[in-house]
């Protein structure tokens, strides 16, 4: 099969698309033909290696899983021996590594049924990024009904899923993005926009019951700035390539553990894992017309590298898929 591999660290140039071997199906695995994958921050980081603090476990002279790609939707092409729930032909989408493949094996418990008003394409975009936005809203925001909530970074692939999901549950959206981008954040059902291109909402007045940020780029203090006297950070910033780091966003991420021992406010770091269950409400949110998937472009599983590259450096709209 074609799958886009990885040696070593570096730009996207040094992904290659190679003839490897189909993956063996485990007990307790599905093997999956990809129709569709799609990018994340997740995939640049681990090209780059960056930051470089990080290869203590990506691996330190190179990745140790040298095949790129999380999120994927495709048809089971066969079952592990130990499999229930699914069966060959059944479409679905999950999380596995790998992903950036004609063929993928991923745990039962990392994949669903496909939901049925999206296609492959809309599907493959929903795992990590809509995943990351549930638990950043439900499990660790505890989001409620008529509360007002920011997200910093609405446009993006996580804050375009976010945006979709604070609604459904009830909360008044403020979606922070560019001012190209203001009219998607608004279809998506925002109630208030800010452009940072004009305004920067750690300084404007208004505080928030929750303020969601996937980007990054305020101190903790500006952060807290904008809560209310009992309101909630949830930190979950992937950022942009600016030439390597040591650290990274981790910084801010670090910083917001230790400070949240000494804060009135409730200030938490997201680490967003695979769920079936999740996977479920996913589904069940897209199926009932809650929840879409926008997507700004789409590449062939040849030009991953040039996705990659795209994601990184130029801030992409919503979701980066790849076709395969």
């Amino acid at each position: 099969m074609k799958a886009i591999a990885q040696e070593r660290y570096g730009s996207p140039d040094v992904l290659e698309l190679r003839e490897v071997g189909t993956p063996a199906v485990a007990d307790h695995e599905v093997l999956v033909r990809v129709h569709a994958a799609s990018v994340n921050a997740r995939d640049w980081h681990f090209v780059r290696g960056d930051p470089y603090l990080a290869r203590l476990g990506l691996g330190v002279r190179g990745p140790k899983v040298k095949i790129r790609g999380t999120d994927f939707a495709g048809r089971v092409e066969a079952v592990g021996r130990a499999v229930k729930r699914f069966r060959p032909g059944d479409e679905v989408f999950g999380e596995a590594d790998a992903a950036f493949a004609e063929y993928v094996c991923a745990q039962e418990s990392a994949v669903e049924p496909k939901p049925t008003a999206l296609s492959f394409e809309q599907a493959a975009a929903l795992p990590l990024a809509a995943n990351t936005a549930l638990m950043g809203l439900r499990d660790l925001g505890q989001v409620q009904p008529g509360q007002e909530v920011l997200i910093n970074g609405a446009s993006g692939g996580v804050g375009t899923f976010a945006v979709q999901i604070a609604k459904a549950f009830g909360a008044e959206v403020t979606g922070v993005c560019s001012t190209r981008n203001t009219e998607l954040v608004r279809s998506l059902g925002a109630d208030h926009l800010v452009d940072y291109t004009q305004e920067d909402f750690t300084r404007n007045g208004r505080r928030y019951d929750l303020v969601f940020d996937l980007v990054g780029n305020h101190s903790l203090a500006a952060f807290r700035r904008a809560l209310k006297p009992t309101g909630t950070l949830v930190l979950s910033g992937g950022g942009v390539f600016e030439g390597g780091s040591f650290v990274g966003p981790m910084s801010l991420l670090i910083r917001g553990q230790l400070m949240s021992r000494f804060s009135r406010h409730r200030l938490l770091v997201l680490a967003a894992k695979p769920s079936q269950e999740n996977l479920a409400v996913l589904r069940e949110l897209a199926d009932s017309g809650r929840l879409t998937a926008v997507i700004d472009r789409t590449y062939p599983l040849s030009e991953v590298p040039e996705a990659i590259r795209y994601l990184e450096e130029e801030h992409a709209r919503s979701k980066v898929v790849i076709t395969v």
